[in-house]
């Protein structure tokens, strides 16, 4: 048995739809007969290709925002949608800043339950339950929603391969955005953008990070010249972020960016239950560490039992003057 319909958070930068769109719109063919997509913009029409590609069969569009906070005409928008009957079986977003903004807004207009933080989503009758990982991801639960949809999730990235369907362009329509009153008064006024001159750390093939091992804040630029020898992105751990070695963003773990790239190179980390939750799926995992019981090694393909001073200058010498 299928939902009858999904609705996917479309998100998108640079005109690019963001992997962990593509990621939930693979999951939800699984489960519903008709899937579509919420875009907060008014240029969907440039997506539509790639969001078809994936399954999704139409786009609704807020049109443009002119400024304001997307969670509050994008919730408005869904929520007055299904008070028409013209809603969706469930809906689906990414863990982002805006998902979490949209599904919390959503959640109160509709007065429905939020699973969060899901790495797993499957069908109990006409319900769904969701998967996520609790006491540190030491360990996964499920939980069931009870009473009648539509059910929220919010969808931890990398939980799903993205897998193509095939499937034509997308159709693209209008959602009526109802009148917002008093909450259309908050505005964004400026956005900033972290530059970055790499890969960006949530969707690189290959990543490596730095952890308390590194001794000093100073020492993470070995992380940073490593990644960029081999092309990837630098991360780390939350014991550096937290010590204000390097910004948030760089955060790799339960409490930060979820990564699944094809090689991971952990560099003085000694592998926290909430670090291990962040990489655990990487497909080759290699450890560096001086401490030979660290339980990093536990999970890594490749171990290097060493002084990370040591090790990592002769790896990025070796790939300097190859």
């Amino acid at each position: 048995m299928t939902l009858s319909k999904i609705w996917v958070l479309a998100e998108a930068e640079d005109g690019e739809v963001s992997s962990t769109t593509l990621e939930l719109l693979t999951k939800a063919r699984d489960l519903a007969d008709t899937v579509e997509c919420v875009y907060a913009g008014d240029d969907a029409d440039d997506l539509a290709e790639a969001l078809g590609e994936y399954g999704c069969e139409t786009v609704h569009q807020t049109g443009d925002l002119d400024g304001a906070l997307v969670g509050v005409p994008t919730a408005a928008a869904i929520a007055a949608a299904v008070d028409d009957g013209d809603g969706p079986d469930a809906f689906l977003c990414g863990t982002s800043y805006d998902g979490r903004d949209i599904a919390a807004r959503l959640s109160v207009k509709l007065d429905r339950t939020v699973i969060t933080n899901v790495v797993d989503i499957e069908l109990d009758g006409d319900s769904l339950v969701g998967t996520e990982p609790v006491f540190g991801g030491a360990t996964n639960v499920k939980t069931k929603f009870a009473g009648e949809g539509p059910y929220i999730v919010l969808v931890r990235p990398k939980s799903f391969a993205a897998e193509p369907s095939d499937g034509d362009e997308a159709d693209v329509e209008d959602l009526d955005v109802p009148d917002l009153g008093s909450s259309a008064g908050a505005t964004v006024t400026e956005r900033h953008v972290e530059e970055s001159d790499g890969p960006k750390l949530d969707e690189a093939a290959l990543v490596v990070s730095g952890g308390r091992g590194l001794g000093e804040s100073e020492k993470f630029e070995m992380v940073e010249s490593l990644a960029k020898a081999l092309g990837g992105a630098a991360g780390a751990s939350r014991a550096i972020v937290d010590a204000g070695w390097v910004p948030y963003s760089y955060q790799v773990g339960q409490t930060g960016k979820v990564v699944k790239p094809d090689v991971y190179i952990a560099c003085g980390i000694s592998g926290a239950t909430q670090h291990l939750v962040g990489m655990k799926g990487s497909k080759h995992i290699i450890a560096i560490n001086k401490d030979d019981q660290a339980p990093i090694f536990g999970v890594a393909d490749l171990g290097i039992v060493g002084d990370v001073h040591k090790v990592m200058p002769q790896l990025i010498e070796a790939l300097e003057n190859r």
